[in-house]
């Protein structure tokens, strides 16, 4: 299994941030059981002093180089990452994509439909590269500007109606799809650390959430079961 990581500022993270990667690696390491590999073209995190992806300042610093590769970026959505992955599945031969991604596509870039439509992109890209690549891709949560825009609330909603439509349209036995459930029990307040990034004990809900999905239809690892799914983020 070659587990590639695709996503927004919530899946690079920042300097001093675990991760959900980080997470779902923890996670793979008690479960899996079998040899697998995290692969992509970067590693970094974002810097906000810097203002760009040039950090390693991961809070564990054990967390291996070669399980920090990601496709995600900081203000980076649908619309960046559909033309990136086609490349980035065949240079890395991956075969297995974790993806959160549309907060900032409809927060900044595209509505709903235009949204999807890149979604449906991205898929046809990463499968040109490998026709049996396999894919979980998360519904969009909701950051605190949903609280008091209601536009904006209404058009994630919709946006993860249509998702679901199109992993519906698009799965097949040969190329599966599947659509995680929206990271149970996450709160703004509790989760996030600006109501947008989580901090760590959203970390682990998106992590379990990835990981449910994998384990109930593929079989991949187990239910997700951290010992600690609480904690404050480190600085």
């Amino acid at each position: 299994m070659r587990i590639m990581f695709v996503g927004d500022s919530m899946t690079i993270g920042s300097a001093g941030d675990y991760t959900w990667r980080y997470r779902m690696w923890e996670h793979l390491n008690r479960t899996f059981g079998r040899r697998y590999a995290i692969v992509g073209p970067r590693s970094e995190l974002y810097d906000p002093r810097a203002d760009a992806p040039v950090s390693q300042d991961y809070a564990d610093p054990g967390f291996p180089p070669a399980a920090r590769r990601h496709l995600a970026g900081w203000g980076e959505g649908w619309l960046h990452m559909a033309p990136l992955i086609e490349e980035a599945v065949r240079a890395h031969r991956a075969d297995t994509l974790l993806v959160s991604l549309g907060l900032i596509d409809l927060g900044f870039y595209t509505g709903a439909e235009d949204t999807v439509a890149n979604a449906r992109r991205f898929l046809a890209g990463a499968r040109a590269a490998n026709p049996r690549v396999r894919a979980v891709l998360l519904p969009v949560i909701p950051n605190v500007r949903a609280e008091s825009d209601a536009l904006f609330a209404a058009e994630v909603e919709r946006f993860n109606e249509l998702l679901a439509k199109a992993v519906a349209d698009l799965d097949s036995p040969t190329s599966p799809l599947l659509l995680a459930s929206r990271p149970a029990g996450y709160r703004l307040h509790r989760d996030t650390y600006d109501g947008t990034h989580p901090g760590p004990s959203g970390e682990h809900l998106i992590a379990a959430a990835f990981a449910d999905a994998m384990y109930q239809a593929w079989d991949v690892g187990d239910r997700y079961t951290p010992a600690d799914r609480t904690g404050r983020r480190p600085r």
